[in-house]
């Protein structure tokens, strides 16, 4: 009798990675799956495998451990009670992190449960007879390939496993980085080019494996004094970006912050994306989590809020600033800032013109005034005033975000550090914390330039076609005037480009690292153990794998 395996439970942890424990799966034979259709089959089996996205892309797992360790986010423990955490995200951000940290430990589970969904899907579907199955086994394929690579480049390790029931076997070092690319390029054939960034596509494989080279010498040596890149990579980091660019299917946006608006899932510019559509209950907090406690963005909701989570540092700041000296960066650069409220002060306004400024917010802020649970209203309209904490308690504490944050008292207050609005805020979220609808970038256009600029400097020093690229994006973002075009550039440069490009889109750390400014000096930050380029193995994923000797040995350092 055939049988139907429905993968629509999550997988547990590493340990459903090897035979310690079960894979946890409802089997469904011919008379039980009565009703069900192999198209219904098929689509139940490949849906699981990209429903763990969304949670990997959350701002305290993927998000939190990518940005707040580097020079670009930092989370002080906000006024004494807020976002202490044990001391996780001052430890994240000043690399003292250990293998007990909650944040490594949940992405490392969603990261090994995408992986297990995954192969049960590659087992499951070549059962079904179903005209999608080719495409889906590519699919499942290409995401094992993908959330490998996370692995990799977080912890320094793949998983291989291709049978529920036996064990994987861990690749480290040039063998992790082989496999990743040839799961990759087995996948790419049978991958359409026509379903939308929030499936594996062509166009997603090749910007993958664009990455994939481009980081290949950290890859190889990842505590190497200097890394070694190969001219062969960048040649083929410049032809996987050639096939995006030349595909004529992808477009750089005139819009700069439309990319991250809340109907972003049809932008042009993105290739692959976490669908966070609200048919699929998407719950986008990247918007939420920087924001203070006091902005209010929706008229409709009066308690969609944000938390007073990260700011970006100062030292990330005036790479802006002295990029654009004498100038303010806000009037020279449509990606630092977007202003979208232009109301006076203390005004009635009608909830329409209530819309959040985008980009990189300083000083006093100005939003929806909020009494006893309630927005001020003038008659129809809404009262704009400026703010105070007073969902802190605090209300004689001005909402003004300063350029100063760290991790002294003073430092620490609510509204130090300039806050980040780059993913608008979900419209339809009543709480801030659900209905994020806007798709998380994972591969854009601008990436591949960027990416295929770096190459060429890499490989050849050509700095005249690296130029030409980097120029191109610069120029796109037309809907307003475009940042002026630069006159040279060089590996500093570009590295200074790709964060006033790609901030807050969970690139950070491995840019850093790559660009061998990870061991460096940022606010709240000295250590310069190379040894913190890669995270430790959770301490339960060590204690999980105990009953194998040798099987599953802790990163050096931890």
């Amino acid at each position: 009798m055939k049988k139907i395996f429905i993968s629509t439970i999550a997988l547990l942890s590493l340990l459903s990675l090897n035979s310690c424990t079960d894979l946890n799966e409802n089997v469904l034979d011919e008379a039980s799956a009565s009703g069900l259709t192999d198209k219904q089959a098929a689509d139940g089996n490949i849906a699981p495998v990209y429903a763990r996205l969304p949670d990997v892309f959350t701002h305290t797992t993927y998000f939190a451990i990518q940005e707040i360790s580097t020079d670009e986010a930092i989370l002080p423990y906000r006024g004494g009670t807020d976002w202490g955490d044990n001391g996780i995200y001052i430890a994240m951000h000043q690399h003292t992190h250990t293998s007990t940290d909650p944040n490594l430990r949940n992405t490392w589970l969603l990261l090994a449960q995408g992986i297990s969904r995954s192969v049960t899907a590659l087992n499951t579907l070549p059962t079904i007879n179903d005209p999608n199955v080719k495409t889906y086994i590519a699919e499942a394929r290409g995401m094992r390939a993908y959330y490998n690579m996370l692995l990799l480049d977080l912890f320094g390790l793949v998983f291989v496993k291709n049978d529920p029931q036996s064990n994987s076997e861990i690749l480290r070092g040039e063998q992790a980085l082989e496999y990743v690319k040839n799961e990759f390029l087995a996948a790419e054939p049978d991958l359409l080019t026509t379903v939308g960034p929030g499936r594996l596509t062509k166009g997603a494989v090749w910007g993958l494996l664009a990455r994939l080279y481009l980081n290949a010498a950290v890859y190889r040596d990842r505590f190497g004094a200097q890394f070694t890149f190969k001219p062969e990579d960048m040649d083929k980091v410049v032809e996987y970006c050639d096939k995006i660019i030349s595909s004529g299917q992808y477009q750089l946006s005139p819009d700069y912050f439309s990319i991250f608006n809340d109907n972003n899932h049809d932008n042009k510019e993105l290739i692959f994306a976490v669908d966070q559509r609200a048919e699929l209950n998407g719950h986008n907090r990247l918007a939420y989590f920087s924001l203070s406690g006091d902005q209010f963005p929706l008229p409709a909701f009066p308690g969609a809020n944000g938390t007073d989570g990260p700011a970006i540092t100062p030292d990330f700041y005036r790479t802006w600033t002295s990029a654009y000296a004498p100038s303010d960066p806000a009037g020279t650069d449509p990606r630092f800032y977007k202003k979208n409220m232009n109301i006076p002060a203390d005004s009635c306004v009608a909830a329409s013109d209530v819309v959040m400024d985008r980009g990189i917010l300083r000083g006093q802020q100005y939003g929806l005034l909020r009494v006893n649970g309630a927005f001020v209203r003038c008659g129809n309209n809404y009262r704009i005033g400026k703010l105070f904490n007073v969902t802190r308690n605090r209300p004689t504490l001005p909402v003004n975000f300063t350029e100063q944050v760290d991790f002294t008292v003073a430092g620490s207050n609510y509204s130090t550090g300039y806050r980040v609005l780059k993913y608008e805020f979900g419209k339809k979220s009543q709480s801030g914390r659900n209905l994020g609808d806007a798709d998380i970038s994972i591969v854009r256009l601008a990436d591949v330039y960027l990416m295929r600029a770096e190459a060429k400097l890499r490989k050849s020093n050509d700095a005249a076609g690296a130029l030409a690229d980097v120029n191109t994006v610069r120029a796109a973002r037309t809907a307003v005037k475009p940042a002026p075009a630069l006159t040279s550039m060089n590996l500093d440069l570009l590295f200074r480009e790709r964060g006033f490009e790609l901030y807050w889109e969970c690139l950070r750390r491995t840019d850093m690292i790559r660009f061998g400014k990870y061991e460096g000096t940022w606010t709240e930050k000295t250590n310069a153990d190379r040894q913190k380029r890669i995270f430790p193995i959770p301490q339960t994923a060590i204690d999980g794998a105990s009953n194998i000797p040798g099987y599953l040995a802790q990163n050096p350092g931890y």
